[in-house]
């Protein structure tokens, strides 16, 4: 489908779904990009995120792999590696695993997480270029009212 030349009459019967796919995919490629222009992963900062206190994490105790997965089960990709990322992790410094398993964001690794996290800003702003925020809001509350309209949670 194309929206190229289509009336807002022939716009509007068209389906949601496709358009929040191709939305999904090329926003998640453009970040994914950015990010691997940047030296990292969107896993590899997830996996940062979700074990430091200063985040995600709310004790910043270790987690297992599976329970990092858990963590991350809705925003996790079916390509995306969490055992081979993490051991990316571990060899720069930025996390450890002990004993149990269980991985520990190291304090360089939360230097680095932090540091990671000041390129946000900046892919977020090229996603939005040109999108007034009340159209981008309305946007958001028009979807969100089809996730409720089709039985799902809005959290």
């Amino acid at each position: 489908m194309t929206s190229q030349h289509i009336s807002d009459t022939d716009l509007a019967a068209q389906p949601a779904a496709y358009w929040t796919g191709v939305a999904y995919e090329a926003l998640i490629a453009f970040t994914r990009a950015r990010q691997a222009e940047l030296g990292f992963t969107q896993p590899q900062y997830w996996l940062l995120r979700n074990l430091s206190r200063n985040d995600i994490s709310p004790d910043g105790h270790g987690m297992t792999l599976l329970e990092l997965q858990q963590a991350m089960h809705s925003y996790l990709r079916p390509e995306d590696d969490l055992k081979a990322e993490a051991e990316v992790l571990v060899g720069r410094g930025w996390l450890t695993r002990d004993g149990e398993g269980r991985l520990w964001i190291t304090e360089v690794g939360d230097e680095a997480r932090a540091g990671l996290k000041q390129h946000a800003p900046a892919i977020r702003n090229r996603i939005h270029q040109s999108i007034d925020d009340a159209d981008y809001v309305t946007a958001l509350k028009v979807l969100q009212q089809m996730i409720r309209n089709t039985g799902g949670a809005v959290d």
